[in-house]
């Protein structure tokens, strides 16, 4: 493992380079386990660090991101030894610290998950962010009192990563899911996932906002934000939650204290990053039960070559599901 391929971004004052290429272990950042990664995929945030005006990326050169299962080829860390399955995401991993987009990674053990039974290393990368990000915000709905006699669950977004693997989750634990897409080829895809309607972007996103609108959802799962957000906030049942987790609508949220203070309402802010590893533990457990998504369904395989292409599609909203790329 002298040297080994990663893809690597990397920026000058003239020259912005984003390429496959030869890195060896001393190019790596400092840890105490040495992870060979077998797979990583493709997320929004990855695709942001993939090009010049990202403003993910904080130090060059630099290998993204944000996901990684694979085996330990070594180990000064006591919970880990040579040949565990592992699981790394969260802890600005492809943000602040190399991340999956190599054959090799050297991280710190505090940041690892021991790959749970009932999930190979492919699959834990199926899933990744986007579906722990999913089932975080299942986990926290359900912890507000959520089950399925309350009524219908709306999925945001759905087509996308966080989005399709809520839908399959949600599905699979009985709820009757409402699923908004913009993408109207779609509709088979998550209707094959579980979802019982499909609405569109603009069902979700009114022109204008009320303060109050008709209930219509127990609960809400949201990666979008934005004014779909304050619109869904508007129309959730008394007593209800929505669990917020992307910004990709929008970072402005044009509501009221209305609901929160007239319908009870609660707004569950769900963060991947900075999880407690207790809890990110319980939802992996999860993940490989009672969570586990339909995952042919919803996952792709691509090769640390073709990824270039792949980062290009997330960021103009090309892709379905999620993408696995495969090191090894």
């Amino acid at each position: 493992m002298s040297a080994f391929q990663a893809f690597v971004v990397n920026k000058t004052e003239t020259e912005f380079t984003a390429e496959v290429k030869t890195i060896s272990m001393d190019d790596l950042p400092e840890g105490d386990v040495v992870v060979r990664v077998h797979y990583s995929s493709v997320n929004y945030k990855d695709g942001l660090a993939s090009i010049p005006d990202g403003k993910i990326v904080k130090t060059y050169p630099f290998v993204p991101g944000i996901d990684l299962a694979g085996v330990v080829v070594s180990s000064q860390h006591p919970r880990f030894r040579e040949g565990d399955e592992v699981i790394a995401t969260g802890y600005e991993i492809g943000v602040t610290h190399f991340g999956g987009y190599s054959e090799y990674v050297r991280l710190p053990g505090d940041w690892l998950v021991p790959l749970p039974k009932g999930l190979t290393v492919k699959e834990a990368m199926a899933i990744g962010t986007a579906g722990f990000t999913a089932a975080l915000s299942i986990h926290r709905l359900e912890e507000h009192g959520l089950t399925p006699e309350h009524g219908r669950v709306l999925v945001t977004g759905a087509t996308g990563g966080v989005g399709s693997l809520a839908v399959s989750m949600l599905a699979k634990r009985g709820y009757t899911v409402e699923a908004s897409t913009g993408k109207a080829a779609e509709h088979d895809y998550l209707r094959a996932l579980g979802a019982a309607e499909i609405l569109t972007r603009e069902d979700v996103t009114a022109e204008r906002i009320r303060p109050l609108d008709q209930q219509r959802w127990a609960a809400a799962v949201d990666p979008v934000g934005g004014r779909t957000l304050a619109t869904v906030l508007s129309r959730i049942r008394y007593g209800g939650a929505v669990a917020v987790s992307g910004l990709t609508g929008g970072v402005d949220v044009p509501t009221t204290v209305y609901p929160f203070i007239l319908r009870g309402v609660s707004l569950l802010g769900i963060d991947s990053v900075y999880c407690p590893m207790d809890l990110r533990l319980r939802i992996w457990e999860r993940l490989a039960g009672d969570l586990k998504p339909d995952l042919e369904r919803i996952a792709h395989e691509i090769s640390l070559r073709e990824l270039p292409g792949a980062l290009a599609r997330i960021l103009r909203g090309e892709l379905r599901g999620r993408t696995v790329v495969r090191l090894g």
